[in-house]
């Protein structure tokens, strides 16, 4: 019995296989054949990395708006195409709004200078703030002239003269509604998810300078790979399009730092559809479609909004304590359910001192905002590092585990060198303010500051990246016994224990001895 049992699985099994060949044989269906192609796009775009020489690069592109700027990094060099990311800043004056637009990929911003305010329309979340200001026209119509207006609209073919009657027929006001606002300041990190709609304005008194990693090889942008902004407002002339496509359309007249993007046909979303069936579609006169398209409109995508009034919540006088006690007192305690889509956390100051993770007192300190601080991160599979390293202290070398790193230059100097799997240096210079530089995933890397120190902000295409040290407490040399240590360099056991304990601070190093050794941190 048990034997027949047997011969009845084999069969099965070998049946089931055979089924299998034959499937793997036939056609693949076009839908499945494109998205084939399509992941090994991106796969190209992630590995692309036969890089002979790094660079510490400048915006190329820039776009001057009413009350702003926007600046890109060429996407088309190497090392952004490695490390499947765009780079861009953003510079808003006092008073300037960026015009409400959707990305088809995820966008990490660090604010480097200055004070705002981020609105994110999540779609489907209620509008949970209410303005003070003043209040709307809505409601029901009126009997009589609204009524009316939209007969004599369906009669005679008078649509349009019936709308705008309708339209004179409601009176009733109620007061401006909208999803939630968030303030931000100097050392945010700001996560801008693909697809909903943004917008930020600055109520500062200073310009408000921005800069940000673009993921186009997140899973999240299923187009290719290159950024597109959908702008809602505003006639945004060539920002709309990468950097990509910008080098391709117009290197001949943009290449070279300072030039001014060449302007080219790009609007709003709304100006591709037909006037009538807008109309017809917002029910409002065709004057308003009009300036929905805003064809003249040549102030760029960001404009100047003097008498823009937001209202954000304020602490009361009942609520002067910190917020953390008065959960104790209350005996609040988190369920793991308050985080909802609507309400996701999208902000995380990593420029204070007090928030830093790695800190030595002679070196500097380190922070970093990851999915264990922010939980979406782990959906867009990316983090950030804030460094402030303190006059000649080094950020001992290291390679990243499993990202790559976009390091932008904040303030100060830093002279840094990067090495590949050869062994050949394909980075040795000084960055400066201002100045950006690409270190793919596995390249090791060293940093010294200069005499004025260094800060940076580091953005990282894993939401919870990783860095292996060779120096230090931390280091991989730490880890292996002094006998391989010294077998590996033919060396002494002298030699090999001062590999290991030369240094006993972690990550960052102060300024060495000449012996190159110091005590404990």
């Amino acid at each position: 019995m048990a034997n027949s049992h047997m011969v009845s699985l084999a069969l099965y099994v070998l049946l089931l296989f055979l089924g299998c060949l034959a499937q793997l044989g036939r056609p693949q269906p076009r839908i499945w054949q494109g998205l084939e192609e399509l992941q090994e796009q991106r796969l190209r775009g992630k590995t692309q990395c036969n890089i002979q020489k790094l660079n510490a690069q400048e915006p190329s592109f820039r776009f001057p708006s009413e009350a702003g700027l926007t600046e890109f990094w060429d996407s088309n060099n190497p090392e952004f195409g490695c490390a499947g990311v765009e780079f861009e800043r953003n510079t808003v004056q006092p008073k300037g709004l960026r015009l409400p637009h959707y990305s088809n990929v995820p966008k990490f911003v660090y604010v480097v200078e200055g004070t705002g305010v981020q609105g994110t329309v999540i779609p489907g979340c209620a509008e949970t703030f209410e303005s003070q200001g003043e209040s709307f026209w809505g409601g029901q119509e009126q009997p009589g002239k609204g009524q009316e207006g939209q007969e004599q609209g369906s009669k005679g073919g008078q649509e349009q003269q019936g709308k705008s009657q309708g339209h004179e027929g409601r009176r009733q006001r109620f007061p401006d509604r909208h999803q939630k606002l968030r303030r931000f300041q100097k050392g945010d990190v700001l996560i801008l998810l693909p697809g909903f709609t943004q917008w930020t304005y600055n109520d500062g008194d200073v310009p408000l300078v921005t800069v940000a990693l673009l993921d186009v090889a997140n899973e999240a942008n299923q187009l290719d790979l290159q950024s597109r902004k959908f702008f809602l407002a505003g006639n945004p002339q060539m920002e709309i399009e990468s950097q990509g496509q910008q080098g391709q359309q117009g290197q001949q007249g943009q290449k070279g730092q300072g030039k001014e993007g060449q302007q080219q046909q790009h609007r709003n979303i709304f100006s591709g559809f037909d006037d009538q069936l807008l109309a017809d579609a917002f029910n409002v006169d065709l004057k308003i479609i009009q300036k929905l398209k805003g064809p003249k409109d040549q102030r760029g995508s960001t404009v100047r909004a003097e008498k823009l009034q937001l209202f954000l919540p304020e602490y009361s006088e009942q609520e002067q304590q910190p917020q953390q006690q008065q959960e104790q007192q209350q005996g609040w305690r988190s369920n793991g359910l308050e985080e909802t889509l609507c309400t996701v956390k999208l902000t995380e100051n990593i420029g204070l001192p007090q928030e830093a993770d790695v800190f030595n007192p002679r070196a500097g300190r380190i922070t970093t905002v990851n999915s264990q601080k922010i939980p979406i991160l782990s959906r867009l599979q990316l983090s950030a590092e804030r460094g402030f390293l303190y006059s000649n202290a080094i950020f001992a070398p290291h390679w990243n585990i499993n990202a790559h790193s976009a390091l932008y230059v904040i303030r100060g100097n830093a002279r840094i060198q990067v090495v590949d799997h050869k062994g050949n240096k394909v980075f040795d210079d000084e960055v400066k303010q201002g100045q950006l530089i690409i270190v793919p995933q596995y390249f090791a890397v060293i940093k010294k500051a200069g005499n004025q120190g260094f800060e940076y902000v580091a953005f990282k295409t894993n939401d919870n990246a990783m860095i292996n040290p060779l120096v230090g407490r931390l280091s991989a040399f730490r880890a292996i016994p002094a006998e391989v240590l010294r077998s590996s360099f033919q060396i002494s056991s002298e030699e090999a224990e001062e590999l290991k304990y030369g240094r006993q601070e972690a990550l960052l190093l102060s300024e060495q001895s000449q012996q190159g050794k110091i005590g404990v941190a």
